[in-house]
């Protein structure tokens, strides 16, 4: 026979069975009493210090989950009088717990807002952010553990935090709008995510993805004390942000009070700097083909100054390593330091500032603002190589500065060509007009891997030499600056050759005559002892003032314009060859004249008749022959104009 106990213990599953069973069946009607609207509401003021309104009515829903629907809830500011709510959901799913729900409470374990419109309030730094609240649960908790912060901003008492339970809060298909002129405009659309906070004294994540400027960005962020960190004090910090134009993170330390600071390590990558330039709506050098970007680096400082050491940038998969200062206290972001590379291609570099260098960059192309007028930059270069096109460059010292729509790359040493360079590229954006400067000084170099880089194979000296170029001018794109150019190019080299001419079939075609182009006769060279060139630019023209290549027996010249525009030639020039002198005339014997049978054998008789005075040594006279070169730089011709035969004895 069982046991009295046994048979208590079944009585009492039961009875708990049946009261389990009539509050399961009671708590709608419990909900439908208790939990009204206007106690929801309430609530969710409390927490959130806004004041919230819910225009239809609840929803109560018990299985699978306790919870509450709410259509039409709007978020406004107490103060707001301009009926423009700070958030505003088609749909509301609070999640809520049973247990307080039979005691008549109302404690909410979850939050589901769909599609929500979230409106952001600019920032006198021109960001956006959503507004925030002086008042409810959140607020109050905030301001208790600022005063355990002032109390002592080093080690905050923790443990006397706030420990709210505060929950899980989840938006799904939401935007967020700002307004811009007096209309709204949405900045984030498609925007989903999930805060996780169990509790306000504990560690909270969020992670959301939203498209912005037609991209999806994804958010990772998480504090293991994110109420000290809201407080102002200072707290570890975990972000990321993910998107196809870049990629972003820190993993460090922050205080985001008014003496805010981070220290950290930072990454930040771009495929392409010209896609996240145009992402990012600023304009800036957009039609420059600029390659990836990627640093890391140690960060630490303020929101308006911060340090980055041990920076390790790749531009281009050109890696590189410095130090660098990014300041945000002018009007325009400002960034100086130094950087070293191993390998660096300059033309991807300078491309950030002028579509000149741009390895798709064309002539007739617009000279952009690019970040001349958005960027204060001053950094000093240098790379074991260097390249600028063909052109190959070793031990680069450089700076590059960009202020107030002026922006100068200075080659102050570089070794090339078997010599030195120096060279200077400036860009000053003025109301007037675009002035552009460009200098080139190539010291000690070889002439013939000077005109292969610069594509001047044709009547170019081999020998060791210095070149100056000096150009300056206005314009709009690059043909107009080059035609309107002002400025000077000289050139001497030593002891070579003059290559792309032979000079014995160059003779030959002129003395037949007629036009005969110069790659007819370019298949030769011509030994020299030096050659200079001196022209003066004006207006896009060049004046070619002196051109000479000399050896000992033969001189050849060349005078005249060379306009930019259309590329054509107007020379003349001469080749002198040096003649030998007259052979010397032997002298002839006197006659002696005829003596009569009468004539007597005086002193007057022997003595011989007078010579005639010596002609003097007629000098050697040279043979000249001049010609006129026309056509244009590709395709030149020549045609003889006179030839000189040297005169005789």
């Amino acid at each position: 026979m069982p046991s009295p106990w046994i048979w208590r213990a079944i009585w009492a599953v039961g009875i708990a069975l049946i009261v389990a069973t009539l509050a399961f069946a009671a708590l709608p009607y419990v909900a439908s009493t208790r939990i009204v609207r206007d106690r929801i509401a309430w609530e969710m003021s409390a927490w959130s210090g806004f004041r919230v309104a819910i225009d239809g009515a609840p929803q109560i829903e018990i299985w699978p989950q306790f919870r509450a629907i709410l259509t039409d809830v709007t978020l406004s500011k107490w103060t707001d009088t301009t009926n423009a709510p700070v958030v505003q959901a088609e749909r509301v799913e609070v999640g809520l717990s049973a247990m307080a729900a039979l005691r008549g409470d109302v404690v909410f374990q979850s939050a589901v807002l769909i599609r929500p419109t979230i409106r952001l309030e600019p920032l006198a730094n021109g960001l956006f952010m959503p507004p925030t609240s002086s008042g409810g649960r959140i607020a109050r908790s905030i301001d208790a553990a600022r005063k355990l912060v002032a109390a002592d901003p080093a080690k905050p008492d923790q443990g006397a935090l706030p420990s709210d339970a505060f929950g899980t809060v989840e938006l799904r298909d939401g935007r967020m709008i700002s307004a811009v002129g007096g209309k709204d405009q949405e900045v984030f659309t498609s925007l989903n995510g999930q805060l996780d906070w169990p509790a306000l004294n504990d560690g909270a994540t969020l992670s959301a993805t939203g498209i912005w400027h037609g991209e999806t960005v994804a958010l990772d962020l998480s504090s293991a004390k994110p109420l000290l960190l809201f407080a102002g004090g200072t707290a570890p910090v975990t972000v990321s942000v993910k998107a196809p134009p870049a990629t972003f993170s820190f993993d460090g330390t922050a205080n985001l009070s008014q003496n805010a600071y981070f220290d950290g390590q930072a990454k930040f990558a771009a495929p392409s700097l010209r896609r996240l330039l145009e992402w990012s709506g600023t304009g800036l050098a957009s039609g420059s083909a600029i390659g990836a970007v990627a640093l890391s680096s140690k960060i630490s400082g303020e929101p308006k100054r911060l340090k980055l050491a041990n920076t390790e940038v790749t531009l281009n998969n050109n890696p590189g390593m410095g130090a660098l200062d990014l300041s945000l206290s002018e009007a325009v972001p400002a960034i100086s330091g130094t950087l070293a590379f191993d390998t660096l291609d300059l033309r991807s570099f300078l491309a950030a500032f002028t579509p000149l260098a741009s390895p798709t960059g064309r002539q007739d192309q617009e000279v952009g603002a690019g970040i001349t007028d958005r960027l204060n930059l001053d950094l000093r270069l240098s790379a074991a190589h260097a390249s600028a096109g063909p052109i190959q460059l070793a031990n680069v010292a450089a700076t590059a500065q960009v202020k107030d729509g002026l922006a100068v790359f200075d080659i102050s040493d570089a070794a090339a060509f078997g010599g030195n360079i120096q060279s200077s590229l400036r860009f000053d954006r003025k109301p007037a007009g675009t002035q552009v400067e460009m200098r080139l000084l190539a010291s000690d170099v070889n002439g013939a891997q000077f005109g292969a880089a610069a594509g001047m194979t044709r009547l170019m000296p081999t020998g060791t030499g210095t070149i100056s170029i000096i150009l300056k001018g206005p314009g709009r794109a690059w043909d107009s600056i080059l035609e309107s150019a002002n400025g000077s190019i000289s050139a001497t080299f030593g002891p070579g050759k003059l290559t792309g001419l032979n000079l014995p079939a160059f003779l030959k075609r002129n003395q037949q005559g007629g036009f005969f182009a110069l790659d007819e006769v370019s298949d030769g060279t011509v030994l020299i002892d030096g050659a200079e060139l001196k022209a003066s630019i004006s207006n896009g023209v060049a004046r070619i003032d002196k051109a000479e290549a000399k050896s000992a027996k033969t001189k050849i010249w060349l005078s005249g314009i060379v306009p930019y525009a259309g590329h054509g030639l107007a020379l003349s020039g001469g080749i002198t060859s040096a003649a030998q002198p007259p052979p010397a005339q032997p002298a002839q014997p006197a006659q002696q004249p005829a003596q009569s049978a009468d004539a007597g054998t005086g002193a007057d008789a022997a003595t011989p008749p007078a010579q005639p005075p010596a002609q003097p040594a007629q000098p050697a006279q040279p043979a000249q022959l001049s010609f006129f070169v026309g056509g244009t730089w590709n395709t030149p011709f020549i045609s003889p104009i006179t030839r000189a035969v040297p005169s005789g004895g």
